[in-house]
């Protein structure tokens, strides 16, 4: 299986269409991202941990910061794989990187 922001945006649409506001969404992905400051906390040491699976707890976490990020963005009919590319394109002549996403999904999808 091969997850991709189109299908995942698709998803949380119809997830969430008419059942949650973007406002409520955004509290949600307030509260993800607290969530991933604290397992970081906790890998820096500088908050108590019960030896719990560090690693896996900021993956469940990251992973609830997607979410939200793309259920805002889906139920708005914002195409966030295009606008990543648009503003990467953007940044990387800005910042005189190498290469883009966009050059760089190219080539990987050539592989």
């Amino acid at each position: 299986m091969k997850l991709t922001i189109e299908a995942l945006a698709a998803y949380l649409n119809q997830l969430y269409s008419g059942k949650a506001t973007e406002q409520s969404l955004m509290m949600k992905l307030v509260e993800e991202m607290g969530e991933v400051a604290e397992v970081l906390n906790k890998r820096a040491g500088f908050k108590a941990s019960q030896n719990e699976n560090l690693t896996r707890e900021l993956g469940e976490e990251l992973a609830d910061v997607i979410h939200y990020t793309v259920a805002i963005a889906a139920i708005n009919q914002i195409d966030l794989a295009q606008v990543m590319v648009r503003k990467d394109r953007i940044a990387s002549i800005k910042y005189h990187h190498p290469i883009n996403l966009e050059d760089f999904l190219e080539a990987f999808d050539q592989k």
